[in-house]
């Protein structure tokens, strides 16, 4: 089982890491603008569906993109309101950062089933303030699909995630990658997904974790040569490729096959 993700959307995380002052113009960074029109179509070209997990203030700021996500058959999924460390904040705050998102979400109609915590990490609500929202999953940093508390877990792993290739808190990860903590090359990055992909057998789950304001980092070629690796697999029944809500609902729908089955993992970026 794979899912191809992308994470952060517009200015969010740059407003929560201080990389904008709080009275910035807003509502025309180029990852809504230009960088993601541009990968819907690409994926369209493939017939690929993803999941975007993006942060709530962008039902505010760009409505019609998200809506045109869901149109073209993808997911959006929550990532926090604009991407606070999840584990930072107290159960009560993840309560109420969930109740703001799911909310502005729904007022432009649509429904969110999961959660990316940024940071990687649960923190003190655990999914309990998850299932009490009525999301149905959640991925963390980890490995192995599973079920906690009646919510599915699809973790990703960081040697899966383009910004551990240069990100200096993640050595580890690009030691798993190529043996060195040195920063990872895009084209080593993809062929490292490739052969994540290829050494995955029946019952594993690989989330992918692209950025879209790092898909200039990784370069048109790399995209393409990624999309296609995992859209040749998906032709040929080597993979179920599939959105994260819909292998959360098959997780959660066999029990007794996934429960028990996820390893958290406590590193993460910050």
């Amino acid at each position: 089982m794979l899912s191809l993700t992308f994470d952060n959307l517009g200015e969010a995380a740059e407003l929560e890491m201080g990389a904008l002052a709080a009275d910035a113009p807003l509502g025309d960074h180029v990852t809504a603008t230009e960088v993601v029109p541009a990968l819907l179509d690409r994926l369209a070209e493939r017939e690929l569906a993803a999941t975007f997990f993006v942060e709530g203030l962008n039902a505010e700021l760009y409505p019609d993109l998200l809506r045109e996500i869901v149109a073209r058959g993808h997911e959006v999924a929550y990532h926090a309101w604009r991407h606070e460390q999840w584990d930072g904040m107290s159960a009560a705050g993840q309560t109420e950062n969930l109740a703001r998102g799911v909310a502005a979400f729904e007022r432009i109609g649509i429904e969110i089933s999961g959660l990316r915590p940024p940071g990687g990490r649960l923190g003190p609500g655990g999914t309990a303030v998850l299932r009490d929202a009525g999301l149905r999953y959640c991925s963390p940093a980890g490995a192995g699909a599973g079920i906690d508390g009646g919510v599915a877990l699809l973790p990703f792993q960081w040697r899966h995630l383009d910004a551990s290739c240069v990100l200096p808190p993640l050595a580890g990860a690009r030691e798993q990658m190529t043996g060195s903590p040195d920063p990872v090359e895009p084209e080593a990055f993809v062929a490292s997904l490739a052969g994540e992909i290829d050494g995955l057998t029946d019952g594993d789950y690989l989330a992918i974790v692209l950025h879209p304001f790092m898909l200039g980092w990784l370069g048109e070629e790399n995209l393409a040569a990624l999309l296609d690796r995992i859209a040749a697999a998906a032709s040929r029944n080597e993979l179920w490729v599939t959105r994260c809500d819909e292998i959360a609902e098959y997780v959660l729908a066999h029990p007794d096959r996934f429960a028990g089955g996820t390893m958290l993992d406590a590193t993460s970026w910050a």
